[in-house]
């Protein structure tokens, strides 16, 4: 959108103009959104009544969902966000119970319905497999949103220990974090019997000193999790394989009960917790290790892996273990935070090709340290997989890859 800028007598843009202008835009350039998750400690009336809200949205949900169907199979007509919200004051009006709902969680519950569209169209377009959207079901609905929270429907009292959310009231928190920068959004999340609340805040950049340290990794799921170029190699923790144990008396028990029987509520519970117990520590160790290759390097250069492809093949227990694809993320926002890079490169051949000579000899996977038959050689492996990475990636000041013409397997 061209800005209109006050113009003088003369046909001259206001300096003034310019320079304020250019301040408001520069507070959206330098800025980021991050996100703090904090527990919530909701009373036994307050839990009833984030339960009911979870529930209305869903009825939303799945009448604004229903109500598109049906405009396009009687009418041929395609209902937009905007025509749907537009009935929002009337239900209001007629439906009591959703007056005790914010009207803007109702709006994002309409806004979603609208998203999940969008898409369903991409994915037409692209001739991916669509998906249509899907009625939420009992228990599939954990989640509302104030879009506004900075101003209205959330307040962070100022003792720091409670959160006001409208229509719940005054609720324990735990904030094992301070807050940064301008609130912007609010999710109030349901995982299990525990309860959450999401801030998404505006804050600025924190850049690291300049480093001019690069390295490669090669991601791995047994014995390592990740093997640097330089020969550093990281544990892999399998904390689903080590849960296992328990696990499987868990879920057998599960299995046994009766369907809608208090016994089968609390042995779901006892599986989930579990589950959230595994989620909890492989997050932990990913932001961990991602933390310190950020503190510590410059550029950090990886595979650009089909992890989706993966995660349906022989290998698919370890991957989903291992949790790459969380890995690489968490890692891709802590380097934009920290002013580093992060680079994607192909991953062809990176373990077929020497780092030294450019050999290429495919190997079986128990083969873990080898002889180059080309120049003599002796390397591991994963070691070498992570310096061809490295080696094809170009580190420019614009911190785009670009193949390097001595990389070996080019």
């Amino acid at each position: 959108m061209t800005p209109s800028f006050y113009v003088g007598s003369a046909g001259n843009i206001s300096a003034g103009v310019i320079e304020r202008y250019i301040e408001s835009q520069r507070s959206q350039w330098m800025t980021m959104r991050k996100a703090f998750k904090y527990r919530l400690y909701p009373t036994k009336p307050q839990a009833r009544d984030l339960e009911r809200t979870l529930f209305l949205c869903r009825q939303l949900y799945n009448a604004a969902l229903q109500e598109r169907r049906d405009a396009y199979r009687k009418a041929g007509v395609s209902l937009t966000y905007y025509q749907q919200k537009r009935s929002l004051p009337e239900i209001r009006t007629e439906l009591l119970e959703y007056k005790g709902v914010h009207s803007q969680v109702l709006q994002n519950v309409i806004e979603r319905v609208d998203l999940a569209f969008q898409g369903f169209f991409r994915r037409v377009k692209h001739g991916e497999n669509p998906g249509y959207p899907r009625f939420k079901g009992q228990g599939r609905y954990d989640s509302f949103t104030f879009p506004q929270a900075g101003t209205t429907g959330v307040k962070l009292q100022k003792d720091g220990k409670r959160v006001l959310l409208y229509g719940i009231g005054s609720v324990k928190v735990k904030l094992h974090r301070p807050l940064e920068g301008r609130l912007k959004t609010a999710t109030v999340k349901r995982e299990a019997e525990h309860w959450y609340i999401v801030f998404v805040c505006e804050v600025e950049p924190k850049p690291l000193p300049p480093n001019e340290e690069t390295i490669g990794i090669d991601l791995g799921t047994n014995p390592h999790f990740l093997v640097t170029s330089e020969g550093e190699m990281v544990e892999a923790p399998r904390y689903f394989q080590k849960a296992q144990a328990k696990l499987a008396p868990a879920q057998r028990s599960l299995s046994r009960k009766k369907r809608s029987s208090n016994r089968r509520k609390e042995a779901r519970k006892r599986v989930a917790a579990l589950h959230r117990k595994i989620a909890n520590q492989r997050r932990d160790f990913h932001h961990k290790l991602a933390r310190r290759l950020v503190k510590q390097y410059g550029t950090i250069v990886h595979e650009n892996l089909n992890i989706e492809g993966l995660a349906r093949s022989c290998a698919a227990k370890g991957v989903q273990d291992a949790g790459w694809a969380q890995f690489l993320s968490i890692l891709a926002y802590k380097a934009a935070e920290a002013g580093r890079r992060v680079i994607a490169v192909d991953p062809k051949y990176t373990s077929q090709a020497c780092p030294t000579c450019g050999h290429r000899e495919r190997r079986p996977l128990w083969v873990r340290v080898y002889t180059c038959p080309g120049c003599g050689a002796h390397l591991h492996r994963d070691v070498a997989a992570a310096q061809n990475v490295l080696a094809r990636a170009w580190t420019g000041p614009s911190g785009v890859a670009i193949p390097c013409p001595r990389s070996p397997g080019l």
